[in-house]
């Protein structure tokens, strides 16, 4: 049951509740009916015994019975005794014994040979003639036929009634939950596309769903037009910080080219150009990032020698790895042919290596390598560095996100990783990362050819 949607269960739900109130009806109507038709017939029967004194007549101190009187009208016998018990007039069902005894004015019940009968007595001083006695006989087995009749037509219709509200019940829900099927659709595709401008616009009506539905566009609205400030706000900053670390970089230069400074003096304005250098980095992936949050970073798609490009930038890294005494091992294929941006795809390199370089301890070592099938390229670096945790590896894409700053480069901000996500993303590719702690990661992206 706890597997069933939402749907099916409220079906469930309302198909119980419904064959629970059809089967209570059937059941008190057929209660009821059983009752009113047996006390029918009794009312009937009574009904036809005083009509009978209406039918017997004294001429001259003879009984003058009328023809009718013998007549089975409504299923019910009428006969006429004498007070001696003699039959004087009348019919008696075939099977019927005369010997149940008379019990005036009282609905008897008798069972002979299988059958039930009603039998009511009335007697009547009939001037002239003195008392005569009217019996009135009704079959009861063919009542409870009939009502056997009726109880076998209930359980045939109780089923095709069940399937009946079952259907009816389905399509209702079905209907009902229509709305919230469409908010549960729009969230989805928001997560799933990152996607805030999607709207759910439920219109036509003025129900709790509506007014939810009504109420999410709200809310999307409000986070979109947050997350457009928020986006503004980085791309205006990093364009309003740009021009000042490139004044403060070029007027390092140009002090640190003057003979006449101190070793001190050095050393301080290298120190300030190395963090306006690293500033001007970060500036730079910021305004990447927010290119790509409002879809305006440019992809140009062109055939690549993803082998030589490849090749040009691990031959560049290794002399990074070199100043850190870190081994830099390749395994490259020749003649990759790809299709894809050569600029973003060098970048996509630079930021996979120089992580793991950044992250890999003095003597350590370094893997990079690509190789490629008819389908796809694949690229991995391996590094026997630090690790991440199984806690903080879901979480390496996000930005600015660091597994333990303490540890970190400090000209790393945490972006570089989110860059990775988008670059390879943005050609049709998928990229995974697999580390363990104090072992070393790695890092293996997959782009179409």
């Amino acid at each position: 049951m706890k597997k069933l949607s939402l749907k099916w269960k409220l079906t469930l739900l309302y198909t119980f509740l419904t064959t629970l109130l059809t089967g209570v009806v059937l059941a008190v109507l057929l209660y009821l009916g059983s009752g009113s038709i047996l006390a029918s017939t009794q009312s009937r029967l009574k009904e036809r015994v005083y009509e009978g004194f209406e039918l017997i007549d004294v001429k001259e101190d003879t009984l003058a019975v009328d023809s009718d009187f013998s007549d089975v009208e409504e299923g019910v016998y009428l006969s006429a005794y004498a007070e001696s018990g003699a039959l004087l007039s009348g019919r008696v069902p075939y099977g019927f014994s005369s010997s149940v005894p008379f019990r005036e004015n009282t609905v008897q019940t008798a069972v002979l040979g299988g059958s039930t009968w009603y039998v009511f007595d009335a007697s009547s001083q009939l001037k002239g003639y003195g008392p005569v006695r009217i019996r009135g006989i009704c079959s009861v087995s063919s009542l409870e036929e009939e009502l056997r009749l009726l109880i076998r037509l209930a359980l045939i219709l109780l089923p095709l009634t069940i399937l009946l509200a079952a259907a009816l019940c389905f399509s209702l829900v079905k209907r009902t939950l229509r709305p919230v099927f469409r908010i549960t659709r729009t969230a989805r595709e928001i997560c799933e596309k990152k996607d805030l401008s999607r709207r759910i616009n439920l219109q036509g009506g003025r129900d709790e769903i509506t007014i939810l539905g009504e109420t999410f566009d709200s809310m999307l609205d409000q986070l979109q037009e947050a997350f457009e400030r928020q986006k503004q706000f980085t791309s205006d900053v990093s364009h309003e910080l740009r021009t000042p670390l490139a004044v403060i970089l070029s007027q390092c230069d140009e002090l640190l080219s003057l003979p006449s400074l101190t070793s001190e003096e050095r050393a301080g304005l290298s120190t300030i150009r190395d963090r306006a250098g690293n500033l001007t980095r970060l500036i730079s992936q910021l305004l990447f990032l927010s290119r790509t949050d409002q879809n305006r970073q440019a992809l140009t798609l062109e055939p690549l020698d993803f082998t030589v490009l490849t090749k040009t930038v691990l031959e560049e890294q290794e002399l990074l790895a070199r100043e850190k005494d870190i081994t830099l091992e390749t395994e490259v294929e020749e003649h990759i042919q790809i299709r894809g941006d050569e600029t973003l795809l060098i970048r996509l390199w630079l930021n996979l290596i120089e992580n793991a370089i950044s992250y890999t301890p003095v003597g350590g070592t370094v893997k990079a390598g690509l190789s490629a099938d008819e389908h796809a390229v694949v690229g991995y670096v391996k590094d026997t560095g630090v690790g991440i945790s199984k806690e903080n590896l879901p979480r390496i894409w996000e930005r600015f996100y660091r597994a333990d700053p303490s540890r970190s480069d400090s000209s790393h901000s945490g972006l570089g990783l989110s860059m990775v996500k988008w670059i390879v993303q943005a050609h049709g590719g998928s990229i995974e990362a697999k580390s363990e702690e104090g072992k070393g990661s790695l890092f293996r992206f997959t782009l179409p050819r």
